[in-house]
C-alpha cells in the first residue's frame, strides 16, 4: 500500500472540511457533509487500517502492533502505517470536536469572528482549541441557565 498517497489524502481530505467549516456559510447539508464525508470518511480510513495493523495485513513495525508499551507504541509509529492511522485518528477526532465547537458557537449565539481562531486552533492543536472554547463558552452558557 501507497502510505504517502494516503496520508496526502487524509490531509487534503481534512483540509477540505475545516476550510467549510470555518469559511462557509453552515447550512445542515454543509454540517451534513463535513460530519459524513469528513469525520466519518476519516474514521472509516481509520478503523481499515487499524484493523489492518492489528490483523497484520499491513506491517506494523517491528514486533508487531502493541499498545501496551511505550516501546510498543514507538515501534508502530516508526512505520509508514502507523504513522498514517495514528495521524489519521488526530484528524478525525479534531475534525469532530471542531464541528461540535461550531455547532455549540453557532447556537449560542457566538459571532463567526470569535469562532474562526479557535477552530484554527482546534485544527492545529485540537485539545488546545477546544481548552479555549470551553474556557469561554462557559460565561454564556451559565448566563443562559443551562449548559448543553
Amino acid at each position: 500500500m501507497d502510505w504517502g498517497f494516503v496520508f496526502s489524502a487524509v490531509n487534503l481530505l481534512a483540509l477540505i472540511a475545516w476550510i467549510a467549516l470555518i469559511a462557509l456559510p453552515r447550512h445542515p447539508a454543509l454540517l451534513a457533509g463535513v460530519l459524513y464525508a469528513g469525520v466519518g470518511l476519516l474514521c472509516l480510513i481509520y478503523a481499515v487500517g487499524l484493523i489492518g495493523v492489528l490483523g497484520g495485513v499491513f506491517e506494523a513495525g517491528e514486533g508487531g502492533a502493541d499498545f501496551t508499551t511505550i516501546a510498543g507504541v514507538r515501534s508502530i509509529f516508526a512505520s509508514d502505517a502507523g504513522v498514517t492511522i495514528g495521524w489519521t485518528h488526530y484528524l478525525a477526532f479534531d475534525l469532530f470536536v471542531g464541528l461540535w465547537i461550531a455547532r455549540d458557537a453557532d447556537a449560542k449565539f457566538f459571532s463567526r469572528w470569535v469562532q474562526a481562531p479557535i477552530l484554527l486552533a482546534t485544527f492545529m492543536a485540537g485539545p488546545l482549541g477546544l481548552l479555549i472554547w470551553l474556557a469561554i463558552r462557559e460565561p454564556r452558557a451559565r448566563s443562559k441557565g443551562r449548559i448543553r
